[in-house]
């Protein structure tokens, strides 16, 4: 069963940095979609940052261009999301998210513009952005 683990979330100052961990297990793959979404207060969950797994290829939203990465450490079975110079509204209840494979190479960009859906989400870390 594919399960995952999200940690790393808290309190942050503006233009402050945090990193979140996802901690993988059960996958049947090893080049499985990977990706990070996020909740604001009221607003629909989105698409963040996103990586292919196939070819490690990634997707970032706008929001997310310049100021946040995603690296997957293959032996740990771990992906971070490295968040810099936080905004107030980066706030929100951060998800990981897997797909172990649909023959779609790109399909975690896909995924990331809300035009798939990823097969597996962990219960999420808040992020708390406020001076």
């Amino acid at each position: 069963q594919v399960r995952l683990v999200e940690s790393g979330g808290g309190l942050v100052q503006p233009g402050g940095s945090l990193r979140l961990s996802c901690t993988v297990s059960g996958a049947t793959t090893p080049n499985y979609h990977i990706g990070w979404f996020r909740q604001r207060p009221e607003k629909e969950r989105e698409g963040v940052i996103c990586l292919n797994g196939p070819d490690g290829s990634t997707f970032s939203a706008e929001s997310a261009k310049g100021r946040f990465t995603i690296d997957r450490d293959r032996d740990k079975n771990i992906v971070y999301l490295q968040m810099n110079n936080l905004r107030l509204e980066d706030s929100a209840v951060y998800y990981c998210a897997a797909d172990m494979g649909t023959g779609i190479s790109a399909f975690a960009t896909l995924a990331c513009q809300g035009v798939y859906d990823m097969d597996y989400f962990g219960k999420g870390t808040l992020v708390t952005v406020s001076s």
